[in-house]
Formats: structure tokens, C-alpha cells, sequence
């Protein structure tokens, strides 16, 4: 039949026809698409005790139109990285019933229950103590799974060729690690801020560093990465009287450096810190950094003696974490400066009364972070920077 745009109507009978339902008379559909990308579909049974969600990816950004164009293929990239993490994160990511590359659409659970992170801190919720812990395990158990010393070195071999992604990697390079350091057209700010962007664009050190942390996201091809980890990935609650974390979205996945994944979510939780601080409401905002951190780098260790290659020492993994560490950081900073001078900015910001100041100490943390990593060698020493405007 080829591929086709599923509207709501359409969803009972292709839930049907692909084995998901098995009585498309006994569903009720509503769109629920939030995201730049896709369309999202619940569909329920009338009497509300069977439910489940339909992703499609569209060939286009889904916010911009077909003026806009974006191959649906990173559906595929998106399967793929499920697939992945259900070997050995199941328990941290939706329950996946079914893709149809075809259409480029995944059936899962739904996940309606819960809520996306970043609402919950954007209304004064607190992260609580395992949401960033779990996100640190969640990047741990993906990355070493999918690196040179998780896999043998032939199925390695084909999860690159596999995932290589070449239209949605160059939209981070230039969206992320370019186009907020030059004149662009899709880079917008909030007008206080014309000083920090024309001296951001002038700033030589500060586009040498970014230069750097571009060719590393290049070239670095560590692991398996969600792509796109921020607080907008990620859903929470409760269930059965257990907290619940699932981390959702990976579209953007490819094999690169693992620092981006955990760079992204650290951006956001420092953002997030600044609008808590604007609204005098900071509860658990300055843990969060070094929650994730912890239980990644503890995580990555207890897997360590599992490695494929025994070649690699202790001493090795330590040169490595630090590796790790450092363009972390950077990344932070960079997604940091391109959520507020670039490219789709953070509510957590523009929601603000006044966003200039919030987002005025943001940027300089930013831009600290990312010319200065070397020298932040621990979570201590970036809370000193976050301290420190």
C-alpha cells in the first residue's frame, strides 16, 4: 500500500489490521502530538480498560510543515534504539508492541499515566531522589552495551552501518554546534539579550571550544546515544506505589561520543535550576548533576569486568570516564547557549514573567562551561560555576 499519513479516523482500522486490536468498533482516538517531529495517537476502548499509543513520524517537522522537509526514516533510528535499550533497560523506556516501517510507525504502551519531566518542574515540582539517578543508569547501560567494550567487534561493526543518520546529525551540528555562533536565520533570542548573542558571535575562544566539541560529535563514535535526552524526554509518576522513570523520543539516535546524551540533560537541569531561582521556588534543582553522574560512572564501573575486550585496564576506564566527564560538560554548555540564542528555546525560560535575567545567567553559565571544562573536574566544581553569577 506504501506509506500513508495516519489521521485519527484511521487508527482504529490500522490497529487493527496490524494485529493490536482486535475489534476497531471498540476504540476511541484523539491526537495528543506535543513534539516538534511526530503525530501521537491514544487509543482506548470504549470502556477505558485497554489503551495504547501510536507514533508516526511525518516527512516533515511536524511545528514548520512541509516547508520543512524531514525524511520519516528516523522512525527507524528510533526502533532501532529501542530495540537496544530493551536488552538490558526494559524497564526504563515504554514498552514497544510493534513498528511498521512501512508507515514509520511505532505502537507502545501508553504512557498517559505520567507526566513529561519538565511540566512537572516548569509547575514547582521537585525531581525527587531517583529520577536523575535513573537517567545516569539509563545512559551507563545503553552506552556500554553498544560500545567497543560491550559488543563484539562484527556486531559493532553493523550497529554502525545500521544507525548511521546522517540528515538528523547534521541538524544538531548546525542547530547545537554552529548556527548560534554565527548570523542565522533560525536563531532568535529575547531582545536583553542582543549583547550576549553579538558577543557570543565575536567571541573567538568560545566558537574555537564549540569548534572542538562540533568535531568531536563528529568523529567520536563511542556508543549508541538517544540523541535527543532533555527533560522533555523523559516521563515520570507513580505506579503501583513505585516510582516509575521512562525515557522516550530517541529519534535522533546514533553512534556517537556518550558526553552528548548526558550533556543535553544536564543543560536542562541547570536551565531548569535558573527559572526555579527566578521564582524563589529551587528545591532539589542543585543535586541533579551530580545524581546522574554518580550512577553513571557507578553504573559504567560495575559493568567494566563484563567487557568484551579484556585489553582495557582499570586504569584505562578511569582515563576514560574522565574523557567522558569533560565533553559532558561541554555539551552542556552548548545546549545550554543554543536553547536561548538559538534554535527551539526552553519553556522553562520563555514561561518566565521576565526571562531576560534567568536566561542572561544561563548563557554565561554556558559559555563557562564549555570554555572551562577541562578544568571542572567534578560535580563540585560546576556547582561552583552555577554559584558563581
Amino acid at each position: 500500500m506504501g506509506y500513508r499519513i495516519l489521521e485519527p479516523a484511521d487508527v482504529p482500522a490500522y490497529l487493527n489490521e496490524r494485529g493490536h486490536w482486535p475489534d476497531p468498533s471498540d476504540i476511541e482516538v484523539r491526537e495528543v502530538s506535543d513534539g516538534n517531529m511526530n503525530r501521537v495517537f491514544l487509543a482506548r476502548s470504549t470502556d477505558g480498560t485497554r489503551s495504547l499509543a501510536v507514533k508516526q513520524a511525518l516527512p516533515w517537522v511536524r511545528v514548520a510543515g512541509p516547508s520543512w522537509p524531514m525524511s520519516p526514516e528516523r522512525a527507524d533510528a528510533e526502533a532501532r534504539a529501542y530495540e537496544q535499550v530493551a536488552k538490558v533497560a526494559p524497564d526504563k523506556i515504554p514498552a514497544i508492541l510493534g513498528y511498521d516501517p512501512e508507515n514509520y510507525a511505532l505502537v507502545m504502551e501508553d504512557m498517559s499515566d505520567l507526566e513529561v519531566l519538565r511540566t512537572l518542574l516548569n509547575e514547582g515540582a521537585s525531581y525527587g531522589p531517583n529520577t536523575s539517578a535513573r537517567i545516569g543508569e539509563f545512559v551507563a547501560q545503553l552506552t556500554f552495551a553498544t560500545s567497543d567494550f560491550g559488543m563484539a567487534s562484527a556486531d559493532r561493526k553493523a550497529l554502525l552501518a545500521a544507525s548511521v543518520s546522517p540528515e538528523l546529525c547534521k541538524i544538531t551540528e548546525d542547530v547545537v554546534l554552529s548556527e548560534p555562533y554565527i548570523e542565522h536565520e533560525h536563531n532568535h533570542w529575547h531582545e536583553d539579550l542582543d549583547d550576549l548573542a553579538a558577543e557570543f558571535r565575536a567571541d573567538a575562544r568560545l566558537r574555537t571550544e564549540v569548534a572542538d566539541l562540533r568535531h568531536t560529535f563528529m568523529t567520536s563514535a563511542q556508543a549508541l546515544l538517544h540523541g535527543d535526552l532533555h527533560t522533555g524526554s523523559v516521563m515520570v509518576g507513580e505506579r503501583e506505589g513505585a516510582p516509575v522513570v521512562r525515557v522516550f523520543d530517541p529519534e535522533f539516535s546514533f553512534v556517537g561520543p556518550i558526553g552528548y546524551d548526558l550533556g543535553l540533560y544536564w543543560a536542562n537541569t541547570l536551565v531548569s535550576e535558573e527559572r526555579a531561582r527566578a521564582l524563589n521556588s529551587l528545591t532539589d534543582h542543585a543535586d541533579q548533576l551530580a545524581l546522574s553522574w554518580t550512577a553513571f560512572e557507578s553504573e559504567f564501573r560495575r559493568l567494566w569486568p563484563t567487557r568484551v575486550d579484556t585489553f582495557f585496564d582499570d586504569a584505562y576506564l578511569d582515563r576514560f570516564l574522565r574523557r567522558i566527564w569533560t565533553e559532558s560538560v561541554g555539551y552542556a554548555g552548548a545546549e545550554i547557549i543554543r536553547r536561548i540564542i538559538g534554535f527551539a528555546h526552553l519553556t522553562d525560560l520563555t514561561t518566565l514573567p521576565n526571562p531576560a535575567e534567568a536566561s542572561r545567567r544561563s548563557l554565561h553559565i554556558g559559555r563557562e562551561l564549555i570554555v572551562h571544562r577541562a578544568k571542572l573536574t567534578n560535580p563540585h566544581d560546576v556547582r561552583t560555576v552555577v554559584e558563581g553569577f
